[in-house]
């Protein structure tokens, strides 16, 4: 599509800052790129996203107020940004189409759930399960993604996760 702009950007790029309003799809075509919050000068990380992967801050798209988090590449990356003009466009020429509407809503519907449950691991879990979890569900986060990234999102120190994988790796499946 020739609205979009293609970036080659280096790790640690932020693509949207905590507080703007967001203006751009992004999908990612080579990458990881992370979601997270400043809480009192640290970051907590929400989410990873990986190639074929879109993201934007959606409350700050859509209502146009400024973003709950920031969006920032951990690896050098290449991405696609779509200005929500276009987005706005291309949703309104496609929105009659019952395949483009099923497609959507199918995402939306895989993020909210994604999200659900999150949410309620974080309350029910304990970290040395969200880490097991992680592990089986999404060994690729654990392969590519920093370790005090991984902390962060787990809400854990480094140190706690470190032990975390030592007990792991000693055999001691419970916690």
């Amino acid at each position: 599509m020739e609205f979009q702009t293609r970036l080659e950007v280096p790790a640690k790029t932020i693509l949207l800052e905590e507080g703007k309003v967001s203006q751009q799809y992004i999908f990612i075509e080579k990458g990881c790129v992370r979601a997270f919050f400043n809480n009192n000068g640290i970051d907590k990380t929400v989410q990873f996203f990986f190639e074929n992967e879109g993201l934007t801050s959606l409350d700050s798209f859509v209502n146009n107020t400024p973003s709950l988090s920031s969006i920032e590449t951990l690896e050098p990356s290449v991405v696609y940004l779509l200005p929500k003009q276009y987005v706005t466009q291309l949703l309104e020429e496609l929105r009659h189409e019952p395949d483009f509407m099923q497609m959507i809503l199918q995402i939306f519907a895989r993020r909210q759930i994604h999200y659900m449950n999150e949410f309620v691991s974080f309350i029910r879990d304990t970290p040395e399960v969200r880490y097991q979890r992680l592990l089986n569900e999404r060994p690729h986060i654990v392969q590519r993604v920093a370790q005090h990234y991984i902390a962060s999102y787990l809400g854990v120190s480094t140190v706690h996760l470190s032990r975390i994988k030592s007990k792991l790796a000693k055999g001691k499946s419970h916690f």
